[in-house]
């Protein structure tokens, strides 16, 4: 009985070794940017942003895997106009005070090498939970020499289809397909 109690500490360590890597991130909201484009009657782009972000980021390089949760308040779009925010905010865009939230979950990181290349995740706006995924132009981490903690983060994009999701407004001259850029940097707790 005792010869084997080192190979089930052994196994028991080993089986436990992956679960160890996984760290766990906060998302800085300072260095966080979550932004839209879409045509205007194909002649120019509007651009937005959504100030108020929080979320999380659960991320293991060595199973490459990763979870996250990332939220954001609707009713903090920005664009630089006040009264195409009050529009972006009614019920014709984003119906902010009925769904104060938007939301991008996954829990499938997909790797090129030992570079995050995308993650496929649920994406949920006006209450309608489609599928997303946000393809990794750069990503990286790096110990903060501020922060004295290791942070990571790139810059992501997918296109949404805002029309799956119930905002129809406008379409065809303000079209269906929206360009989602996600520019995230997390701390590690």
């Amino acid at each position: 009985m005792f010869k084997s109690l080192p190979l089930l500490t052994a196994t028991a360590l080993l089986s436990t070794a992956g679960l160890a890597q996984a760290a766990e991130y906060t998302i800085d909201p300072t260095h966080t940017f979550v932004t839209f484009e879409v045509s205007h009657f194909a002649t120019s782009t509007n651009r937005g942003r959504f100030d108020k972000k929080e979320g999380a980021v659960s991320f293991d390089r060595a199973a490459k895997s990763g979870k996250v949760d990332i939220s954001f308040e609707v009713a903090s779009v920005n664009t630089g106009t006040a009264a195409f925010d009050k529009h972006l905010r009614s019920a014709d865009f984003f119906d902010a005070e009925q769904f104060p939230k938007a939301r991008f979950v996954s829990d499938r990181f997909v790797f090129n090498g030992d570079q995050v290349s995308e993650v496929q995740g649920q994406f949920t706006l006006l209450g309608k939970t489609l599928p997303l995924t946000l393809k990794a132009t750069r990503f990286n981490c790096y110990q903060s020499p501020m922060l004295k903690r290791e942070v990571c983060g790139g810059d992501f994009e997918g296109v949404l289809d805002r029309a799956a999701h119930g905002m129809g407004y406008g379409v065809p001259g303000i079209p269906k397909d929206v360009r989602l850029l996600v520019q995230v940097e997390a701390v590690k707790q």
